[in-house]
C-alpha cells in the first residue's frame, strides 16, 4: 500500500488555514450581519472537518490486509470521500434555508472595506490550498484528497460570488440572500460530484475502455490474435485492484500450456497495469 504522506500533510495544512479563515470570515459576518459571509465562514470551517476525516480515513486505508480484510483497507478513502460529500450537502441545505428566509424578511446588509479585504484573502488562500491538494492527489492517486481539493475550490468560488455581489449591494436590497442561495447551490454541485466519483467505485463500476484495450493487447501479444477475452470484473480497494476475466484457448491445448499462458498474462498485467489478475480459461470451439 502506497504511503499517503502528502495527503496527511495537506490535511493538517488545510485545518490550520481554514480555522484562521473561519475566524476572520465569521467576525466580519457578525459585524455586518451578512448571512452570505457567515455561510461562507461555516463552509470554510467544514473544510477543517472534512480534512480531519481525510486524515483519519487516509491513515486507516494504509492498514495492511488482515483476516477480515484480505484485500486491505483501501476503500476507506472512498468512504472518506462520501463522508465529505455528505458534510457538504448538510452545509449547503442549511445556508439555502437561511438565505431564503433572509429574502422573505427583506433584510438589507451593508458590506464594508474589511469584508472585501477578507473575501479577497479567502479566495487567494483557498485556491492555493486547492492547487496544493490537487497536486498531491495526482501524485498519490487519492480520491479522498481530490474531494478535499474540490471542497477548497468550492469555498474559493463561493467567495468570488460574494465579492462580485458586494459591488451590487447598492443596486438591489436582496443581494445578500441571493448570494447565499448561489453559494448554497455551488456547494450542492460540489457535493454531488464528490459523491458520484466516490460511490461509482464502491458500487463496482465497469472497467474503463482504455484499460480493457491494454489488457486485450497483452493477451494478444502473449497468446496470439486468436485469443478471446471477456467477462471482466474489476474490484478496487484504493491502490489495490483485483481483476477477474475469462480467456478462450484452443480446446486441444494442454492444461500445462494453457496455465502457462494465463500465468504470463497475469504477470504482465501486474507489471504494467498494477492490477492483480485471476484468469478463468475456457475451450474455444
Amino acid at each position: 500500500m502506497k504511503q499517503r504522506n502528502l495527503s496527511i500533510l495537506a490535511g493538517w495544512v488545510s485545518i490550520l488555514f481554514n480555522i484562521l479563515l473561519f475566524g476572520l470570515k465569521y467576525w466580519v459576518g457578525i459585524m455586518t450581519g451578512s448571512i452570505a459571509l457567515i455561510a461562507d465562514a461555516w463552509h470554510t470551517l467544514s473544510d477543517s472537518f472534512s480534512s480531519l476525516v481525510l486524515i483519519f480515513g487516509t491513515k486507516y486505508s494504509q492498514k495492511p490486509p488482515d483476516e477480515d480484510h484480505p484485500f486491505g483497507h483501501g476503500r476507506a478513502e472512498l468512504i472518506t470521500a462520501v463522508i465529505i460529500g455528505v458534510l457538504l450537502s448538510i452545509v449547503a441545505f442549511s445556508f439555502l434555508s437561511s438565505s431564503v428566509s433572509r429574502l422573505i424578511d427583506k433584510t438589507v446588509i451593508v458590506y464594508g472595506e474589511t469584508a472585501i479585504l477578507i473575501t479577497v484573502l479567502s479566495i487567494v488562500v483557498k485556491e492555493g490550498l486547492a492547487q496544493f491538494a490537487l497536486w498531491a492527489a495526482k501524485r498519490e492517486n487519492s480520491p479522498a484528497l481530490r474531494a478535499d481539493a474540490w471542497h477548497h475550490r468550492s469555498d474559493a468560488i463561493s467567495s468570488i460570488v460574494i465579492l462580485v455581489g458586494i459591488f451590487f449591494q447598492d443596486i438591489f436590497w436582496g443581494v445578500d440572500g441571493i448570494l447565499g442561495i448561489l453559494v448554497s447551490l455551488l456547494i450542492f454541485h460540489t457535493a454531488y460530484e464528490i459523491l458520484r466519483d466516490a460511490i461509482d467505485p464502491l458500487m463496482g463500476k465497469d472497467i474503463d475502455r482504455k484499460t480493457k484495450r491494454k489488457i486485450d493487447k497483452i493477451c494478444r501479444d502473449i497468446a496470439g490474435e486468436g485469443l478471446a477475452s471477456h467477462h471482466y470484473h474489476l474490484h478496487e480497494y484504493g491502490d489495490h485492484r483485483e481483476l477477474t476475466f475469462h480467456i478462450k484457448l484452443p480446446n486441444n491445448m494442454s492444461l500445462e500450456k494453457a496455465h502457462d499462458i494465463a500465468t504470463r498474462i497475469e504477470s504482465e498485467i501486474k507489471e504494467h497495469l498494477f492490477i492483480e489478475a485471476t484468469i478463468h480459461m475456457e475451450p474455444r470451439n
